[in-house]
Parts: C-alpha cells; sequence; structure tokens
C-alpha cells in the first residue's frame, strides 16, 4: 500500500550566494514545499525573488509562523538567535556550519532542541559527499589521515577565515571517523599576503594513537580537496572535488602486492543530498546524520587549532 505524506514547508532565512543555492534545491525536492525566503538586504532580497521566482518575506517572524523547517543560511555570528527563535516554536532546523559562535551556544540549542523534540541538522556538506559515502565502509581504524584543501586566490575570498571556512570541512570529517578523543594539538599559521594566516597546517594526534596532518590555504594555484587514510593493509583516497574514491590494499600470497581499485560512484549535489536527507530523518522520526553535537566537537577543535596558531582575531 502507497502510504502519501504531507510535504514539509521550508522558509530558507539568507539569501546570499550560498543562501540562493539552498532556495534553488529546496524548489526541486520533493519532501519539501518552499514557502519562501528571508533577508535583511532588500536589494538582494528583490534580486533573488524575481530571478527564483520565489516569495520573500519582509519579517522573519512571519515566515518562521508558516513553516515547518527554518534553513538557516546567514553568517555564523547570527546562527545561535535565528535557531533559538525557531526551535522555541517547534521547528525543524537546517543550519549551516560552523554551526555557532561559540561551543558554549552550540550546547545550549542542544539543550533547547532536545526539549522541543526537534530535529537540527549542521551544514557539514563534505559528509554528504558521494565520494566520502562511498569510502566510509572502508574506513575501519585509520591510523594515519591526511587532507589538502586549497582553494585558487580570489582577492575577494582574501578574508575567508581559513580555519573556520576551509578546515571545518576536514575537522569534521576525521573526527566523525576517527572514533577517539582528541589528545594533542599543534598549528601553524603562515601570513603570505593576508593579515589573518593564508595557510594552515595542523596536527592533530587522538587518544588510540591515529594522527591526522591537515592543511587548508586559500592561495593555491588551484583547487584541491583530497583526505587520504591510511590504516592497517590499506589506504584510501578521497578526491571530494572530482568525487572519486581509490582503495589500495596489501595482498600477501606468498609475495607482498599493492592493488588498487577505483569505486564506482554516482556523482551527485551534496547540498542537496543533506537536505533530502534531513527531509528523510524529519519524515521517519531518525537522528540526522550530522547533528549540533558534532558541530559543537569541530568548533571546539577548529579554536584549539587557533590557539596553537596563537591568533587573538576573532574566527568568525
Amino acid at each position: 500500500m502507497y502510504v502519501c505524506h504531507t510535504m514539509l514547508k521550508v522558509g530558507v532565512i539568507g539569501a546570499g550566494n550560498l543562501g540562493e543555492t539552498h532556495i534553488k534545491l529546496l524548489k526541486g525536492i520533493n519532501d519539501f514545499e518552499l514557502v519562501g525566503f528571508y533577508d535583511g538586504d532588500e536589494s538582494l532580497k528583490k534580486n533573488v525573488s524575481q530571478s527564483l521566482n520565489t516569495k520573500s518575506f519582509n519579517n522573519v517572524n512571519e515566515l518562521i509562523d508558516l513553516v515547518d523547517v527554518v534553513d538557516i543560511v546567514k553568517p555564523t555570528i547570527s546562527h545561535f538567535d535565528y535557531a533559538v527563535n525557531a526551535i522555541k516554536q517547534s521547528k525543524h532546523v537546517f543550519i549551516e556550519k560552523p554551526v555557532t559562535t561559540t561551543v558554549d551556544e552550540a550546547k545550549q540549542l542542544l539543550e533547547l532542541a532536545e526539549e522541543a523534540n526537534v530535529k537540527v541538522q549542521v551544514g557539514h556538506v563534505e559528509r554528504f559527499n558521494p565520494a566520502f559515502k562511498a569510502a566510509l565502509p572502508y574506513i575501519t581504524n585509520p591510523m594515519f589521515i591526511e587532507t589538502h584543501r586549497m582553494i585558487k586566490f580570489d582577492p575577494k575570498k582574501a578574508n575567508i577565515q581559513v580555519v573556520m571556512d576551509l578546515m571545518s570541512h576536514d575537522l569534521d570529517i576525521i573526527l566523525s571517523v576517527a572514533n577517539s578523543n582528541i589528545k594533542k594539538i599543534s598549528a601553524k599559521g603562515v601570513e603570505v599576503i593576508g593579515s589573518t594566516p593564508d595557510i594552515v597546517n595542523a596536527i592533530i594526534e587522538f587518544d588510540n594513537g591515529c594522527v591526522a596532518n591537515l592543511t587548508a590555504s586559500r592561495i593555491s594555484l588551484k583547487d584541491e580537496r583530497i583526505s587520504k587514510f591510511y590504516q592497517k593493509d590499506a589506504h584510501i583516497k578521497i578526491d571530494y572535488l572530482a568525487q572519486e574514491t581509490s582503495l589500495f590494499s596489501l595482498k600477501k600470497n606468498g609475495k607482498i602486492e599493492i592493488c588498487s581499485k577505483q569505486l564506482t560512484i554516482k556523482k551527485e549535489n551534496p547540498i542537496q543530498r543533506e537536505l533530502e536527507e534531513f527531509a528523510h530523518a524529519i519524515i521517519n522520526n531518525t537522528t540526522p546524520e550530522v547533528g549540533i553535537h558534532d558541530g559543537s566537537v569541530m568548533l571546539d577543535a577548529a579554536y584549539r587549532v587557533a590557539e596553537k596558531m596563537q591568533i587573538t582575531s576573532s574566527l568568525i
């Protein structure tokens, strides 16, 4: 018997580049009915409303009232207030990463969400990258992890926070697979052209002996997003940009050989995937794949990396 469910009414807060992407994608996801969006910037609101043929709201509370799900795609500084407002009205919340400005705010959100019995998902999008999803069954007990996340130099992005905007993706990934608490962090940031570090390297040691070496840069000559996981008799390489995953394993039949295999991956849009999976979590009453706790753990690690670099300026 086919059971039909009602569509989830969703509203987006924020119509910048990423907000606009969310609005476009939500229009095409079957489980969602896009009610509209809110942004305080009048000209941006007008442009996006016209180009995407979507209703814009002048009052954020009016939008929140009309929906089941609130999708927050604004600068981090405002995440907490918007999320508290939505959760207190018993709305499910999707919140872009980093989840909040401070770990303490994330903990407060977690308590509020549990009280209100609503689902909250944080937009750590690489977890929904098909290359990572394909690799996950093969990542069992990594003992060394290496990540490179580089973006081409762009004067418009010269103030992008390397730890929070770039490295945060890889921090979230390694924390999700290491299965252990952080024992020690050392980090170095180098200012090449900006007034905050343009290149950051962090080495994270876990209680179980796993070591992760992360590098992120905003002044690269090419875009690159690669992670390598080394474990007993195996090495897994993920290229998030190309959405490709390679497995290298040792065969010991009389002589030692390295066998390599490229996994077959169906390419998809990870942002669309994370929004779809959030809808499924709400409809099926399951736990979202990346919740506030994950967002909080990443935030804590990011602050510890920044602390080791002895940066005094704010991260967000």
